[in-house]
């Protein structure tokens, strides 16, 4: 049996698999050693009923995640899953390298996510080159459910969004200035509740106001990125993955057009096509 996961910040996806037969499919929240340590990971583990019955039977994990870019990093993440299973081999790998493989399997190409964080890299059919990307969401994340989530707080707590959006902001949430910032700036993990505030934009994708936001920040992304990538590789196509990516794909492609690029394709989740994937070698 092995099992494929695929985690962002806010959640992971997993899939058991044994002999091409899917044993269990579900989510966790999300594992990132940015934020979570080894103790705080088997916690998790051991919090889920498919976990627990199936860890001795599991020979292979292949894990995806957000967060896993460096050696340390990525130890974090190897040391709780092998404690867990304990008769399995663990592969730990950096989100943007499960999205490489999700979209382009063994072909290069340019690779974007675009979900609650967003990144970018060239990989060469093997692997994802290092870049100086990927800084966070403090630094970076344009475009993403954690820029969107910024750029609408900020329009609320310093009055600049229309009336229509402004009234219906403070319909759903009940948030005032002071709730925001210690949300912000004191909570753990700010880049989930950040993040969440992309079903707003979702439920309102129709309004110019947020229509204007969304295609800015992919045109940061495309301009601060993929037209970097683009020019060393001119003739690579183009893939993004991410909720954000596929849930916002329109505005997404009239971004891509304008920087006169050209999209191959758009997967909202990579789990699946990693598991077709691994499966296929065990």
């Amino acid at each position: 049996m092995i099992a494929v996961v695929y985690s962002g910040s806010n959640y992971a996806d997993w899939r058991l698999t044994d002999k091409d037969r899917i044993v269990a499919s579900f989510k966790t929240n999300g594992i990132n050693p940015y934020f979570n340590d080894e103790k705080h990971i088997i916690q998790l583990l051991n919090k889920n009923i498919n976990l627990i019955h199936h860890a001795e039977e599991i020979k292979r994990i292949y894990f995806f995640g957000a967060g896993s870019s460096s050696t340390e990093l990525k130890g974090i993440v190897h040391n709780a899953l092998s404690a867990f299973f304990k008769f399995g081999k663990v592969t730990v790998e950096h989100d943007i390298t499960g999205a490489a493989i999700a979209c382009c399997k063994n072909s290069p190409g340019i690779i974007s996510i675009i979900g609650s964080g967003s990144n970018a890299g060239w990989y060469d059919g093997r692997k994802v080159k290092p870049n100086n990307y990927g800084l966070g969401y403090i630094l970076a994340d344009e475009g993403s459910g954690n820029w969107l989530g910024k750029q609408l707080i900020k329009g609320f707590m310093n009055e600049k969004l229309p009336e229509n959006i402004y009234k219906k902001f403070v319909q759903r949430y009940d948030f005032d200035r002071k709730t925001l910032l210690e949300k912000v700036y004191r909570q753990k993990q700010p880049a989930i509740f950040l993040s969440s505030f992309t079903e707003f934009y979702a439920d309102n994708k129709d309004d110019n106001y947020l229509k204007n936001i969304i295609k800015t920040g992919f045109d940061l992304l495309i301009k601060t990125y993929l037209l970097p990538l683009h020019d060393e590789h001119p003739e690579a196509l183009l893939y993004f993955a991410g909720s954000v990516a596929a849930g916002f794909q329109n505005h997404l492609y009239e971004a891509a057009a304008d920087a006169n690029l050209k999209i191959a394709n758009i997967i909202k989740e990579p789990i699946n096509n990693l598991l077709t994937y691994y499966s296929s070698k065990n």
